[in-house]
């Protein structure tokens, strides 16, 4: 099993709740298409910040995941919502 965690900053708090709902509405389900696909968590860790946590089988499932988000922030217009690129963190869960 591969997790991913993406941590943005930046995050337009105005717009938090309409984030989480595309999250849902349209993410989540377009995440769970990819093969390996095992989880995703969004936390909100407040002042701007949030994080989100993805489950893989294999570490290129996970790759290809990052790859789907971002399409997703452009595809969704979040791009003034969510400014700044993420921090990325994948590996192996131990």
């Amino acid at each position: 099993m591969y997790a991913t965690i993406r941590r943005y900053e930046g995050v337009d708090t105005t717009r938090t709740n309409e984030v989480t709902g595309k999250v849902n509405e349209t993410l989540v389900p377009e995440l769970r298409k990819l093969p390996g696909f095992a989880g995703y968590y969004l936390i909100e860790a407040g002042n701007g910040v949030l994080s989100s946590l993805g489950l893989f089988e294999t570490p290129e499932q996970a790759d290809e995941s990052t790859k789907v988000v971002a399409k997703w922030i452009t595809d969704e217009n979040l791009g003034t919502a969510i400014p700044n690129a993420p921090k990325i963190t994948s590996g192996k869960i131990v």
